[in-house]
């Protein structure tokens, strides 16, 4: 998994329209809305195994072309809202080409076990003395 920015700019296609919020008059104006489709099929970087790994979690993100699709229109200039979505987009390769290491069960050490039932024990007495004395 190494690649930059430079390596994503050529399957990215970047489509700008109008974004509401902050900025006013500035707003009905200018295109600053950034939406950012990258084609990881074509993408000669990645490995088809990388790419099988990405279809798989990227299912939500997926648009009908088989794209992923970032959007970005907090800033009030496109230029910034492009190079927001392409660190979006760096940021979700990178999530999700990461594979997590398997969890290996344990068994918990007889201390721990020991304190916890010591606490439970001390929590029990607590509230019996917050009852008060009642004959039953």
């Amino acid at each position: 998994m190494t690649f930059s920015k430079e390596d994503l700019l050529r399957y990215i296609v970047f489509k700008t329209s109008r974004s509401g919020g902050k900025g006013g008059q500035n707003v009905n104006k200018v295109s600053t809305k950034v939406e950012l489709n990258f084609d990881f099929e074509s993408a000669a970087f990645l490995s088809e195994e990388e790419k099988s790994l990405l279809r798989s979690r990227f299912v939500n993100r997926l648009n009908a072309e088989g794209k992923v699709q970032v959007i970005s229109n907090e800033e009030r200039g496109q230029l910034l809202n492009k190079e927001k979505a392409v660190d979006k987009l760096l940021g979700l390769l990178k999530t999700g080409l990461t594979i997590q290491k398997s969890r290996k069960k344990t068994k918990p050490r007889k201390n721990d076990v020991e304190r916890r039932l010591q606490e439970k024990q001390k929590q029990a007495i607590k509230k019996l003395n917050r009852r008060g004395n009642f004959d039953f």
